[in-house]
């Protein structure tokens, strides 16, 4: 399967890319999650999708194996916006699919929000869309946890001590269930917690998923849902940090949109449940989402 990866020039750096796959579709451009985390999740997908088209990642400004800047000003929805325009037009990405994963979701919908050209459809994947509905999402889903852990975790979060070890052992407990399911947690979501830059998602998310004080704690694309004129899927696991019904009332926004809802798996869907998140995605780019 033919692949090709270097480095890409962009604002306030270069960023690191992969693109693998032979298929002679458009390329699925996916967007990774954090801020601050990095395209791991995606590893697998040119196995499911390369044979359709080239599935192409890059790990964002300031994470894994891209610049890292100390530069607070470069962690901006724009900047980033900006950044995957410079992404496309480097590698010559003038018909795309769009996946957004978590953050990326929210990257995608800023983008779609300019009205660029060439983009056939776009994937919102385990998607935050409006901040306040993923934070009140959050605090639901820490409503079933067990009563000892809930508390430590709501205390840390009152009291700001969510660096202690009792909230991050708590905090565990709440990810095993709603960001990866899977015992023991493969090397890749390992890994992605101990590379995660925390500068760029405490400037701006917070410091944990349930209290949003960065920069995008106001941030809401509904608005940009209800311009959306292409196809458009939602896609979530079942008990997915996104939660489904919130999942499902966004994708009510846009006329036509598909909702899928991949059971026994949360938040890192594509790893718990490979083969079903890669098919739904991959029926869904091909014909008839406007792909050939």
């Amino acid at each position: 399967m033919a692949m090709q990866e270097g480095r890409i020039p962009v604002t306030g750096g270069q960023v690191w890319y992969r693109a693998e796959g032979d298929g002679d579709g458009p390329p699925l451009l996916a967007l990774h999650g954090g801020p601050g985390s990095d395209s791991g999740a995606f590893a697998d997908g040119p196995r499911y999708l390369g044979a359709d088209r080239p599935v192409v990642v890059y790990d964002q400004l300031g994470s894994l194996r891209s610049d890292q800047p100390d530069d607070a000003a470069l962690w901006t929805v724009e900047r980033f916006v900006e950044e995957l325009g410079q992404v496309r037009a480097a590698l010559g990405l003038d018909e795309v699919h769009l996946l957004g994963h978590s953050w990326g979701a929210m990257l995608a919908a800023s983008y779609l929000a300019t009205g660029p050209a060439g983009v056939r459809s776009v994937v919102f994947s385990s998607p935050c869309i409006a901040a306040r509905d993923w934070r009140a999402d959050q605090l639901a889903w820490a409503e079933q946890l067990p009563a000892d852990v809930r508390e430590v975790i709501m205390h840390a979060e009152a009291e700001g001590t969510t660096g202690s070890a009792d909230y991050e052992e708590a905090m565990l407990v709440f990810y095993r269930r709603h960001l990866c399911r899977l015992d023991p947690w493969p090397p890749m979501v390992e890994q992605m917690f101990a590379d995660m830059n925390t500068d760029v998602y405490g400037h701006m998310w917070g410091p944990s998923e349930f209290t949003v004080t960065g920069t995008l704690r106001d941030f809401d694309a509904t608005a940009v849902l209800r311009e959306l004129d292409l196809p458009v899927l939602f896609v979530c696991g079942e008990f997915d940090e996104a939660a489904p019904a919130t999942v499902r009332r966004h994708a009510a926004l846009v006329p036509g949109a598909r909702v899928e809802v991949v059971p026994d798996a949360s938040h890192m869907t594509m790893l718990e449940q490979p083969e079903a998140y890669w098919r739904i995605v991959r029926d869904f780019t091909r014909a008839p989402a406007g792909s050939p």
